[in-house]
């Protein structure tokens, strides 16, 4: 798998706005969903992100630019990168900001906590240097300059670069805690559903019935050879 551009949402940004590829290639180079790249192409998404030229920045090729504009099943790769960048340390504590970028700070606040909720206050703190008093004023709408605030893109007001907001962006999807399935109901012993169920009313109240009429119909039996008896008596003393 191969790796993405160094700033990759930028990068789609450029691209959807300035070549003729399709989303499919676009997200495959970027390392994006192709819903995402839809997105950015209708305004929903990386709104205030500025584009990056993949051209001037080394990452691309303009021949194979043109490769994948006339084939749209060609996949864009990355140019070899002719001067290694040394991984830049980072410094613990909150970012830095300058003191003429300090009053874009809740604007950026508001964006972050609008478009990555995910994020934690520890990290909005150290992607903008900010503090987490502020962060609860802004997400409680009880800033003193909440009325007039606009959700801002850090990295295109200079706050913060587009790979540390990616890589906040990642840890944080890394520590969420994955959705835990619904354990739905299981299937019954097969003793339970094996066993006779209950005997339906009609039957048991045919069943209490029966006894009943069995005796009616001994005490009709005999109620009638009773008479039949004192029938007979009559008849035989009349023919003495």
């Amino acid at each position: 798998m191969s790796n993405p551009p160094l700033m990759p949402k930028a990068t789609a940004v450029w691209l959807v706005e300035n070549t003729s590829l399709t989303f499919e290639q676009i997200a495959e180079f970027c390392k994006l969903h192709p819903l995402e790249v839809r997105g950015i192409a209708d305004g929903e998404v990386a709104a205030g992100i500025k584009g990056l030229d993949p051209i001037t920045s080394g990452q691309l090729t303009r021949e194979e630019l043109e490769r994948a504009a006339k084939n749209p099943a060609h996949q864009l790769k990355l140019a070899e990168r002719k001067v290694k960048v040394p991984e830049i340390k980072r410094a613990k504590g909150p970012r830095y900001t300058p003191v003429s970028k300090r009053q874009d700070r809740p604007n950026a606040i508001l964006w972050l906590l609008r478009n990555h909720p995910e994020l934690k206050d520890a990290q909005v703190i150290r992607l903008i240097g900010t503090t987490k008093s502020t962060i609860a004023q802004i997400r409680d709408r009880t800033h003193w300059n909440a009325q007039t605030l606009t959700p801002i893109d850090p990295v295109s007001l200079g706050l913060c670069s587009q790979i540390d907001l990616d890589f906040e962006v990642g840890r944080a999807a890394k520590d969420r805690p994955a959705a835990v399935a619904e354990v739905g109901s299981t299937l019954l012993p097969a003793e339970e559903t094996t066993a006779p169920g209950p005997a339906p009313l009609s039957q048991t109240f045919a069943d209490m019935s029966k006894p009943k009429r069995e005796e009616e119909a001994a005490i009709d039996v005999d109620s009638v050879f009773a008479k039949l008896k004192q029938m007979k008596r009559p008849a035989d003393e009349d023919e003495e």
